[in-house]
This record gives structure tokens, sequence and C-alpha cells, in this order.
């Protein structure tokens, strides 16, 4: 599963604190900031991104550019032209300049429940709300709250995030640059990662997390099919449908587990009862995981780390990314799947309040 880091830089001169508090809004958006600390280090990872970043162009007639990352970053600009072109998203900045940070993800978020219980913790911080997780550029930082919310007796995931948006905010810095965490992904998954991030800069509502991702998630689906129907090989349209058949089994196990454990910590048995079952739901849920990956997948083991830590906290932000998608799908074929009147209506959705935007939406009441 991809999850994706969203995060905001805005700059103010209100004094020192009011310049880190805005500017760490770089990465606040995954996190809710709460300390100077947190501040710092969010600026200065988001700095450090984008002081090894330069543009794709030079990186493509740079004699010592490897020929396999030459033609991704060539792929790559033909998908950016095709998502303005073609998808109607945001034609600036992002993803026309690349980084090699030199790790395999850019942030490492901490995700925390309840032991018995699938509602997120939640960090609030200014400008952007509130949301169901914490981001670090420092995997050591990410690894020290999630121990100290273990010792609260919370159910907690640390989980590396290949890229994240800045909503557009930083398109003077140079935007959202393509990063070496994705940069070799498959074909269709490239794809889909670009037109997610930008479409985070078309809308976004304050203290909505499954609305923003859902709307994301929905147009990477929309935009990645007709990438792929319109440019992909053969093979990459094979290897793009295998691969879509494990994110369709894994979200039907999840979603099947996730509903099971919901019924169980909203029924009136004692919590020792609770614990019991959630660990007989967990158990079953890997039993038939190994069960999918020999008979469905042959054999493919992607998904092997994200089952062994599977908590509810992996599976509460699991809920975020795919909640509300059919609504969105079903919202661009009301608006005759023109993408430019469908962002119109996003948009006008995302001012409202949390439960009218859902109700207008055709959702369940949120929960959290």
């Amino acid at each position: 599963m991809r999850l994706t880091g969203k995060q905001i830089a805005l700059m103010a001169a209100a004094g020192v604190v009011g310049v880190v508090a805005l500017a760490a809004g770089t990465v606040c958006l995954t996190s809710g900031c709460g300390t100077l600390g947190y501040y710092a280090q969010a600026v200065g990872g988001h700095v450090e991104l984008v002081t090894q970043s330069r543009s794709v162009p030079g990186w493509i007639e740079a004699e010592g550019t490897e020929p396999r990352l030459r033609e991704r970053l060539q792929l790559s600009q033909r998908m950016r032209d095709f998502a303005v072109q073609e998808l109607k998203l945001p034609d600036n900045a992002s993803y026309r300049r690349y980084a090699d940070l030199g790790r395999s993800a850019v942030v490492w978020n901490v995700v925390a429940t309840p032991e018995l219980s699938l509602t997120l913790k939640t960090w609030c911080f200014p400008v952007v709300g509130c949301v169901g997780y914490r981001g670090y550029f420092d995997r050591a930082g990410a690894d020290a709250l999630a121990a100290e919310l273990r010792a609260q007796g919370l159910d907690v995931n640390v989980y590396g995030v290949p890229a994240y948006s800045t909503l557009g905010r930083t398109n003077w810095l140079g935007g959202d640059p393509l990063l070496n965490t994705f940069i070799f992904w498959g074909e269709g998954e490239l794809a889909r990662l670009i037109f997610h991030e930008l479409a985070h800069q078309v809308a976004y509502a304050n203290d909505d997390t499954t609305f923003n991702e859902s709307f994301a998630v929905a147009v990477e689906r929309l935009g990645g099919q007709r990438w792929l129907e319109k440019f992909a090989t053969p093979e990459a349209r094979q290897a793009d449908a295998d691969a879509a058949l494990r994110r369709a089994d894994f979200r039907a196990l999840t979603q099947r587990t996730r509903a099971s454990l919901a019924t169980l910590y909203a029924s009136a048995i004692t919590d020792a009862e609770k614990r019991e079952r959630k660990a007989g739901l967990l158990a079953a849920m890997r039993a038939e995981y190994e069960q999918t990956k020999a008979t469905r997948w042959g054999g493919f083991a992607g998904y092997d780390g994200w089952f062994a830590r599977a908590n509810n906290a992996s599976l509460g932000v699991q809920a975020a990314y795919n909640e509300l998608v059919p609504q969105f799908e079903r919202l661009f074929d009301q608006q005759g799947r023109d993408f430019e009147r469908f962002y119109a209506e996003v948009k006008r959705l995302a001012a409202l309040p949390k439960a009218e935007r859902r109700s207008l939406l055709g959702a369940p009441a949120p929960t959290r």
C-alpha cells in the first residue's frame, strides 16, 4: 500500500516563532506540529530535499546520468504533460525536478489507535487543521514517538512515505520534486503517484484526511487507466493488471477484517474477550493472506511486511485512502466525466463543513 504524507509550505514574517511554525507546515500536513523541535526537523528536512533537487532536463543532459534513470525521467515528463493536457491537473513547477535522497523513504509517518478501536489519534496545528498521522524526515524521530505511544498502550505503526505534496504552495521554490523513492516504480504506479500528488493541489479540505485522500485516489485511478490505455506497452499493461489484482485482493481482505474488528469493538462483551477475539481476527487475516499469496499471486511477497506489522493503526489509516473513492468516481460520472467540472464540484464540497460535504457526496457522516 502506498501511503503518501501530505504537506504544506507556508512562509510568514510574523516573528521567529511564526516563521518557524508556518514554514514548518512543509511537513505538518502529515503530522500536526507540537514543538519547535518538531518544526525545526520539518523545515530542515524539506529544505534539504529542495537543495538536493535539480531540473529534470539537467539530469537528462548530464553525462553521468545512468541510462535507466534518464529513460524514467523522460517518461515522467510525458506523464507530467499528460496530467496537464488530459487530466486538467495544475501546470506548474512540481515534478519538473528530481532528487536522489539516498534513502528508501522521504518521510516516515506514525499512526496510532487505542487498543480496542480503529479511530486514529490526531495531531492538530495551525493553518491546515488536524490529521491522523505525524511525519518525520528522520526515521529515528518517528521510532521515538512510536515508542512513547506504545508505552501509553496504543496500537502504533510506522511506515515509510515515498512522496508528499506541498499542495502547490512551494512552486516558487521549485515545487515538489520527483524522487529516487518512486522513480523506478512500474509505469502504472508511477503515473498514478504523479496524478495523485497533483490532485492534492486541486482541492484540500481541512480536518478531513479521508476526503482528501479518497479524492486523490479517485483521480489517480481515472488518470492511470487513461494513461495505460493510450501509451503503455502490452507488457506494462499486464504488469499493472497483475498489481491491480493484488491491490484489489488486499483491499478486500483488509476491509473485511476492519469491518469485523469494528463490530467487535462496538459489542458489549468484556475487554478481555475483545482482546482474545481481536488476536483471532488478525491471525485469520494473516492466514488468508498467505493462502492468497500462494494461490492467486504466484508467491508475490511484497505485502509480507505490512501483514507482519498489521494492527488497528495500520488498518485505520488504510481506510482513509479508499473509503470515499466510489463516491468520488460517481461524482465524476455525474459531472459528465469532465475533469474541470469535477474539480470545481470537489472544491465546492471541500469548502463546506465536514458533515455537509459528506452528505452531499452521498457518504456516511464522519465518525472521526
